[in-house]
């Protein structure tokens, strides 16, 4: 899949009841998952494998997905053991489980003795899970721990909160294997979800106001072919405002992104004394020297006019007098991405900022930190919810707001969350 849906909890559950509504059983859907674990695990776990796998199973549906798991893998000759944290409770669990025993999947107890096996599958606790495991369950996650083995995770790790990405001593996976869709903790705690595998169980489609995790082959389709003819006035030109004295670093990795992306006239206006060192360590650059505290010239502005998109801020410096230059670049500009230190000058003019941004193509790229300064009231959930603090800025300011971070999210006026 080249375009995945980001979802909550609360989204995973409608979209089951959706797929049951459209005639889609649950059953068939938790066959297809729990065989789609046991292939990827063959697949990227072979030899670990080959030794043994424990499944670990909760009461609810996370569970059946593990129940089916160790059926397909025991009938693919892989030695499978199942240790259930407490009976199964859902009705569909049961009879999941029941076929297993049936076919001759073994079973084992949490504080019983257990053989030796090469890899764990996490099938504990589900997409909707919260807080802490307790009792049982703790039990059975503090003796995995002490294992040293990999873990496979369905869903997610247990003991990772997929709503909010908080984690309760989730025991970190290698790799996690989620339906559908990623869910938001996914992506907000990759070092204990490890490599996250989203497969396809027939599903209805996703709601299209989602977030959406876009992957290469989608970027890829977003460049559009050139012409066998093409030369480098076809491809664009980026002009980079930044560079002051000492921080000519920033305008150079920028101007590089921009080589990088394709883009074939790069231009990098700075101070005069940056403007010679970037002439002789960039001769592919082409450079313009202007300060960042007098009104722009002629030559500048018809630069600005010719440009593609405007990159304004790498290397420019905070100083206070850059706040009529930058308002002026902006103005002067039709695309404009607002980075770095551009974003900090404007920090105290919101209002001039809506109005231009409401007369000009505006991409505004803070990290967090730069966020929180310029948008205090929508700072307070960053870390667990980045996808509406982003996608409130961008209403606010009427403008594209690219959040940095883990993950990465883009909210534009209008169009659906889109999350990298």
């Amino acid at each position: 899949m080249s375009v995945i849906p980001v979802l909550t909890p609360a989204e995973a559950r409608q979209w089951d009841r959706l797929a049951e509504a459209s005639g889609r059983p649950l059953h068939t859907l938790m066959e297809c998952a729990g065989r789609n674990v046991a292939q990827l695990i063959l697949e990227r776990f072979r030899l670990a494998a080959g030794q043994g796998v424990l499944v670990a199973t909760g009461s609810g549906h996370n569970g059946g997905d593990g129940w089916v798991a160790a059926r397909a893998l025991h009938r693919m000759g892989i030695p499978v053991w199942v240790v259930a944290a407490s009976e199964p409770r859902a009705e569909l669990t049961v009879a999941m489980q029941r076929a297993a025993v049936a076919d001759g999947v073994r079973v084992l107890s949490v504080d019983g003795p257990w053989p030796t096996f090469g890899l764990v599958l996490d099938a504990l606790l589900g997409t909707g899970a919260e807080g802490a495991p307790r009792g049982a369950m703790a039990t059975l996650l503090d003796r995995i721990s002490d294992l040293a083995r990999p873990i496979v995770a369905v869903d997610g790790p247990t003991g990772l909160d997929l709503a909010t990405g908080v984690s309760h001593n989730a025991l970190p996976a290698a790799m996690t294997v989620s339906f559908g869709g990623a869910r938001r903790g996914h992506l907000l705690a990759r070092d204990e979800v490890g490599d996250l595998v989203i497969t396809e169980i027939g599903l209805p489609l996703a709601d299209d106001s989602w977030p959406l995790l876009l992957g290469r082959s989608w970027a890829a389709r977003q460049l559009t072919p050139f012409p066998a003819d093409a030369h480098k006035g076809h491809r664009g030109r980026i002009v980079i405002v930044g560079g002051d004295e000492g921080m000519t670093g920033a305008a150079r990795l920028a101007s590089r992104a921009a080589f990088a992306a394709g883009a074939g006239l790069v231009h990098v206006v700075a101070p005069a004394p940056s403007a010679a060192i970037l002439r002789a360590a960039e001769p592919d650059l082409q450079v313009m020297a202007h300060p960042f505290h007098e009104p722009l010239t002629k030559e500048f502005r018809e630069l600005l006019a010719s440009a593609s998109t405007v990159v304004l801020g790498p290397g420019l410096g905070r100083a206070e007098a850059r706040t009529d230059f930058v308002l002026a670049v902006i103005a002067a500009s039709e695309t404009v991405v607002l980075d770095a230190d551009a974003l900090g000058v404007l920090r105290n003019q919101r209002e001039e900022l809506q109005a231009l941004c409401a007369e000009h193509l505006v991409v505004m790229t803070p990290h967090i930190g730069e966020f929180r300064t310029l948008f205090p009231g929508e700072s307070h959930s960053l870390e667990t919810d980045p996808w509406s603090a982003a996608a409130n800025a961008s209403a606010e300011m009427a403008c594209t707001v690219l959040l940095k971070g883990v993950p990465t999210v883009i909210a534009s006026p209008k169009e659906a969350l889109v999350t990298v």
